[in-house]
């Protein structure tokens, strides 16, 4: 029998997790990472422009506090270094197992523990397993007719070639989202001409980006309260921000106004910036935050494409007026396949439960975390935790806190399994579908956010706050609890 805690990333969460176990006195740890190298999201992004969208006080741990982060918003590179730092200074490397791409998770019942099966052929068994691969994972491909016969370089925004030189190349774009406006910028410096395929357009505010001053990352160093503070106070301006983009309000006017402002002073044409003005509330699809996009769009080698496009030729793209745009280089920044329905490998839980068929109209989970019918089992960046306002490892700490002391109350306890009941997953599921009926993401435009029937399966409609104090306690409540006993068996102690 293992005790051993099977993460499976080596990214934000999972290093995070690990981090936050070693911390507890939990050293039996198995990271399974499938790249060569830590980072996740960071790692596979490195397209030009690549950065955070939220401050890099707030984009880090509070318990691996950076005091010396170049500017507020800091780019991939810097984000990456970061995680590197991290896997260094809390010695983690010998409990990552690089190349180890799983490909399937099952559940055993007699011994209560988790097999990791990896591509490779290789197995890794433990009493927890935590699912931290996070939902940016996979390249999303659109389906175009014709997309395999261009004769020209295809690149994807999360597998960036850095061998090919766009210098002097006509450049096409597909894409108009949280990437894409970052790309963009970079490739009408160095591109002979850019064309960007617009199929939605997308609010966008200012992002002004001061570099950080020697003075202050000094005092960062010097009193580390300083720069707590300095986050909790972006962390409670963003917290305000959220009566204005998570639900639809006199707030939400307010800061469509403010993005309104920033289109007409920007953006000289009335006809472009007809084009850029989506036909719906700000919030509903993410909001693009960039000082650069709408001045490179201007720029006499870039063009804005909004016919929508019918067909990917050997030479370019056609759209649906006839028209076909000769190109050299198709760059798609049309982000990931997050996991809304399905997993991304097969996930058989107690009983032979296929967790990929249960969320096959929708994923759920209690609180984000667990999920009834696979004990043991924790999710970092699961179900209905995403943020439309705040940084998203605020809510990733908050998780990893939680699956940290389930682990440390199953030790002390003598706990063998701990399965999350139906009926507190039902009920919590139930209020959380409820309210995010008032919130901007259900007001009905089509984003990632929802499934294609219009299933919320990916934000949480609260405050951060809210998702903190929910995550704040372990209730065995919640559990039906399998307890060890002291001749070696076990007995339940199901709570009614």
């Amino acid at each position: 029998m293992t005790d051993t805690v099977l993460i499976i990333g080596a990214g934000f969460a999972g290093l995070g997790t690990a981090i936050r176990l070693k911390q507890a006195g939990i050293t039996d740890i198995v990271i399974l990472e499938r790249g060569s190298q830590v980072g996740g999201t960071w790692r596979d992004n490195t397209y030009p422009g690549a950065a955070c969208d939220i401050p890099s006080l707030m984009y880090s741990f509070s318990f691996v506090p950076n005091p010396d982060w170049s500017r507020a918003y800091s780019g991939s590179a810097e984000i990456l270094a970061y995680i590197d730092s991290m896997v260094e200074r809390f010695d983690l490397r010998p409990h990552i197992h690089f190349g180890a791409n799983v490909i399937g998770l099952h559940y055993d019942d007699e011994s209560a523990t988790w097999t990791a099966h990896t591509e490779d052929g290789r197995d890794f068994t433990g009493r927890t397993a935590v699912m931290a691969a996070g939902p940016l994972a996979n390249p999303d491909w659109p389906d175009i007719p014709g997309i395999d016969g261009f004769t020209g370089k295809t690149i994807h925004s999360a597998r960036w070639d850095h061998d090919y030189d766009v210098t002097d190349k006509r450049v096409g774009v597909i894409g108009t989202g949280a990437s894409a406006v970052q790309i963009v910028p970079e490739l009408v410096e160095r591109a002979s001409s850019v064309k960007v395929f617009q199929r939605t357009p997308g609010w966008v505010l200012p992002k002004p980006n001061p570099p950080h001053p020697h003075w202050l990352n000094a005092a960062f160093r010097r009193r580390p309260a300083v720069q707590s503070a300095a986050r909790q106070a972006l962390f409670w301006l963003h917290e305000v921000v959220a009566l204005g983009v998570v639900w639809d309000s006199v707030a939400t006017t307010a800061v469509q106004g403010i993005a309104r402002a920033h289109l007409r002073l920007t953006v000289k044409d009335k006809w472009l910036r007809r084009q850029l003005t989506p036909d719906f509330r700000i919030g509903c699809k993410r909001i693009l935050m960039t000082s650069d996009y709408y001045p490179a769009l201007q720029q006499n080698n870039c063009k804005l494409i909004t016919w929508p496009m019918y067909a990917i030729s050997p030479n370019g793209i056609r759209t649906a007026e006839g028209v076909e745009h000769e190109l050299d280089c198709i760059v798609f920044a049309t982000g990931f396949d997050v996991s809304k329905t399905g997993t991304p490998f097969p996930i058989t839980g107690s009983g032979g439960r296929v967790l990929g068929e249960e969320w096959a109209t929708g994923a759920y989970a209690y609180k984000s975390v667990n999920v009834a019918g696979f004990p043991n089992l924790f999710f970092t960046f699961g179900p209905n935790s995403g943020p439309g306002h705040n940084s998203v490892l605020v809510y990733n700490e908050a998780q990893i806190d939680y699956i940290v002391s389930a682990i440390r109350l199953m030790r002390a306890e003598g706990v063998r399994a701990i399965d999350v009941r139906k009926d507190r997953q039902d009920e919590f599921n139930r209020d959380i579908q409820r309210r995010l009926e008032s919130t901007t993401w259900n007001s009905g435009c089509q984003s990632w956010y929802l499934t294609e029937d219009g299933f919320n399966a990916t934000m949480y409609p609260g405050f951060a706050t809210q998702y903190v104090r929910q995550l704040s306690r372990v209730d065995l409540e919640d559990y039906t609890v399998a307890l060890t006993t002291s001749d070696g068996g076990y007995r339940t102690a199901a709570s009614t």
